[in-house]
């Protein structure tokens, strides 16, 4: 399943378990980007428009209760209205989204982790976004063990499963890798910060390059 839309934007995600410092790196990879002279669109999910905050809380911090199937069904609602109403107009725009997870957080979590089926959770979401993937998926790679002992704060729902839970999701994002090894940039986010980010920009440098060529923009 492909979408039908066509866009002149650079579609960037960013996955990888709990705690493995995605926001950190994304932050920089944001600040990279407008010293190239690029002004990305920063989001994430679930989130990003006013209708997906209200939904973040439902499922970030929702009822311990909350069965798999209405959790996989919220994500999946929160994703298609975040899609048209935000990600796929900017792309159109010829802009660089930065997004902080996507559809293969769904199925890792719901999809692995939560034993609801991958290919059901997929096709399920493919269906929500009329099959836009991104251009390029950074997966930052990190042991759940390590992640556990990086985590501040009090934890949400889904921080407060088991370590055999976060394993399941670092497995089916492994899977995802070679599945759509096209996309997908293995990161090893064990190093620190700045090791991390040099990979990243390693990673991207060749995509943004061509972005800057195509659109006459930046430092091209």
């Amino acid at each position: 399943m492909s979408s039908t839309d066509t866009h002149t934007g650079l579609f960037i995600t960013f996955e990888g378990g709990d705690s493995c410092g995605k926001s950190t790196q994304i932050a920089l990879t944001k600040q990279w980007l407008e010293e190239r002279g690029v002004a990305p669109l920063l989001t994430r999910e679930p989130g990003g428009t006013e209708l997906g905050e209200k939904l973040r809380e439902l499922i970030i911090h929702g009822p311990d209760d909350m069965d798999p199937h209405t959790e996989a069904l919220l994500y999946s609602a929160q994703r298609a209205y975040h899609m048209e109403t935000k990600v796929l107009p900017a792309l159109h725009r010829g802009e660089v989204v930065l997004q902080d997870r996507y559809l293969d957080s769904s199925v890792a979590y719901q999809g692995a982790a939560r034993a609801l089926g991958v290919d059901e959770i997929l096709q399920l979401n493919l269906w929500a976004v009329r099959g836009l993937l991104p251009d390029v998926t950074i997966f930052l790679d990190l042991d759940p063990e390590v992640a556990f002992e990086r985590r501040t704060g009090e934890p949400d729902r889904l921080e407060r499963e088991p370590n055999s839970f976060q394993h399941r999701v670092r497995e089916q994002y492994y899977e995802l890798s070679k599945t759509y090894a096209d996309r997908y940039r293995v990161i090893d986010a064990s190093g620190d910060i700045e090791s991390v980010q040099q990979q990243i920009r390693r990673a991207l440098e060749p995509l943004v390059e061509e972005h800057l060529r195509a659109n006459k923009v930046g430092n091209a």
